[in-house]
């Protein structure tokens, strides 16, 4: 006598299948964690340079690998190489600065002293009023901020340099990657496509949100910090303000927070040189920073970026914020990315929802109508 065979439902063992698939995807993002910079700028800077790969592709007719190669090549010779330069004069201003900061060289507090001295009564007064008129305790909490800011820049470039086998690791797995997305990039994003459980007019305004997001977050944004910040060090330089590279880099990265900006760089700076004496040299700093450096975000964002996927200056600035805080450099790239995904995945359900409810209403709302196709009554 047999014993009935025991049967699974399908629902079962497909369940089982999307649980084996999630852990597994899981452990793979968890084993790629550790180079998660490298795979993401690989990722990022093969979605901006997709369309000089197709001009190599189509001008050395079809051949993908010899086009990635010189697509990769490019990338190099125009972006990583003076991006590298830029940091190792960032490292060295740094190093400088503190040197300065640890000597005395270099102290807020007589900076402030010297401001504070010319200020008008009205304005004293109102420093009074706030608490701020100990001048000895301001000069001790500036020069120990200054202090604290050029101990963390050494230490991170301290930091960089007893990594720098990792660092040099992570950046040729960028450019590995780099070479591969670009030549089959086409490939994988069609698996990845077809992977993804929506209907297709989800995916293809979602990939394509997607792709123009990215692109304009790195064009919008870090083209337009870049070049703010490289016309503030070129301000600097010209008026012989020490570090031009190190406050010109700070410029950049505060440009990328809508709320804040350059000015809070080159404003104060202004501001010391016109109360102690350098009048002209003050009045040219404010003219090009309002004039130049103030108006680049206003005419070039929305060319770069468009309206299409043009953020509230808000969600820019809470979404860099957070970025940034839990990727560290790598977020302020990520955060806005996400947050304008958030935005657009629920702009693209409401829509479909609008129109799912009003499909029925409509068919509701018809006339039945004769054979004359006139409606009936």
């Amino acid at each position: 006598m047999s014993l009935p065979q025991q049967t699974r439902s399908p629902s079962f063992e497909y369940n089982a299948f999307l649980l084996l698939l999630g852990l597994v995807s899981v452990a793979f993002a968890f084993v790629l964690w550790p180079l998660y910079g490298a795979v993401f700028w690989g990722a990022i800077f093969a979605l901006m340079f997709t369309p000089l790969f197709l001009r190599l592709l189509r001008a050395w007719k079809g051949r993908r690998t010899l086009a990635a190669l010189g697509a990769v090549a490019i990338i190099l010779a125009l972006v990583i190489l003076p991006l590298a330069l830029l940091g190792a004069l960032l490292v060295q201003e740094a190093a400088a600065v503190y040197q300065r900061v640890q000597s005395g060289e270099l102290n807020a507090g007589v900076y402030f002293q010297q401001v504070y001295s010319v200020l008008p009564a009205w304005m004293t007064g109102l420093l009074d009023r706030f608490g701020l008129s100990s001048t000895g305790l301001i000069q001790a909490k500036l020069s120990a901020a200054l202090s604290r800011g050029s101990q963390a820049i050494a230490a991170q470039a301290l930091n960089i340099g007893q990594n720098a086998f990792y660092f040099v690791v992570s950046f040729f797995v960028m450019l590995y990657l780099l070479f591969f997305l670009l030549r089959d990039g086409a490939a994988l994003a069609g698996r990845i496509h077809d992977a993804i459980p929506l209907e297709a007019g989800i995916k293809r305004d979602l990939s394509g949100k997607f792709i123009t997001v990215i692109r304009a977050t790195v064009k919008g944004n870090v083209l337009v910090a870049a070049l703010q910040g490289a016309l503030g060090g070129l301000i600097f330089w010209t008026l012989d303000i020490h570090a031009p590279v190190l406050w010109g880099t700070l410029m950049a990265f505060l440009s990328l927070l809508p709320a804040v900006g350059a000015a809070l760089v080159w404003g104060p700076v202004a501001v010391y040189l016109l109360v102690t004496g350098a009048v002209w040299q003050g009045l040219v700093l404010v003219a090009f920073g309002v004039l130049v450096i103030g108006l680049v975000d206003n005419i070039l964002r929305p060319v770069l970026v468009g309206k299409d996927t043009k953020m509230p200056d808000y969600v820019v600035l809470v979404s860099t914020l957070g970025g940034m805080a839990l990727f560290g450099l790598n977020g302020f790239v990520i955060g806005p990315v996400v947050a304008a995904m958030f935005m657009a995945a629920w702009d693209l359900f409401a829509r479909t929802r609008q129109k799912t409810v009003a499909t029925p209403v409509a068919a509701a709302l018809e006339y039945p109508k004769n054979e004359a196709g006139a409606p009936d009554g």
